[in-house]
């Protein structure tokens, strides 16, 4: 039998060096993107962390609010200037209820995988459309598996290389469960850091079948944030499901 889901584990575990590792990620884009589509109305992050998307759209008069499964990353957020002004509750972003509506949730960075099951992420994407306005939209941000990259069911691969750092990553694939058994490895001169996780990977079309089954539908597909196509070779994917105006 698997052991119980634990939502703090991932935070527990890498909240102290987390914004060292996100530090070459997109933002900019990401929150230009995210702007754009919440406009004036307030935003709902998944997975809020320590706030690298929600404080510079709180910096740009945006309304975020956040559940997170870490109180140490909430702990991080809590400590930069505007942390104090989010709210956010902790828990599984999969089953955790706030209150009000949202014209946009948010879940990025993969975090979509975090979550240990098909029937925990289905739950997830109900919860996002509990949460949004009539016409609200849902943005997952996700890579795209990509077996192949398996050699007997193993890979180690180079992530990120620079004069302070190396990250490497040690992957197990699990294909009957769509589980990826992943633990980083990360090299710096304080030493060595192994920080482990578990991915339930999903193609896109599994996604989108989620958003029926939560009553929301396809609007955007990009290959990242600025909205280059999605194609046969995009290696991730931003996608953008609608509730309609009626519901």
């Amino acid at each position: 039998m698997a052991p119980a889901f634990d939502a703090a584990a991932y935070g527990r575990g890498i909240a102290d060096i987390y914004d060292a590792t996100v530090r070459d990620l997109p933002t900019e884009a990401a929150v230009n993107r995210l702007h754009e589509l919440a406009g004036d109305g307030p935003v709902l992050e998944f997975g809020i962390g320590t706030g690298r998307l929600a404080l510079p759209l709180l910096e740009r008069g945006v309304a975020v609010a956040g559940i997170d499964g870490s109180p140490e990353m909430v702990e991080v957020l809590r400590s930069k200037p505007g942390g104090e002004h989010v709210p956010v509750a902790v828990g599984d972003f999969a089953t955790t209820r706030v209150g009000g509506r949202f014209t946009l949730v948010a879940l990025t960075t993969n975090t979509i995988f975090a979550l240990p099951s098909q029937e925990a992420q289905v739950s997830c994407f109900r919860n996002a459309a509990h949460h949004l306005e009539p016409g609200g939209r849902f943005v997952v941000e996700a890579w795209v598996p990509d077996l192949a990259s398996f050699v007997n069911g193993q890979a180690l691969r180079l992530l990120a290389m620079s004069e302070d750092s190396v990250t490497a990553e040690a992957v197990r694939l699990s294909p009957a469960r769509q589980m990826m058994h992943t633990t980083r490895i990360r090299m710096t001169a304080d030493g060595v850091r192994l920080l482990p996780a578990n991915h339930r990977y999903a193609w896109p079309a599994e996604l989108d079948l989620m958003a029926r089954l939560a009553g929301m539908a396809l609007e955007h597909r990009w290959a990242g944030w600025t909205g280059a196509p999605f194609d046969d070779t995009s290696r991730a994917h931003v996608s953008v499901y609608r509730l309609p105006e009626e519901v």
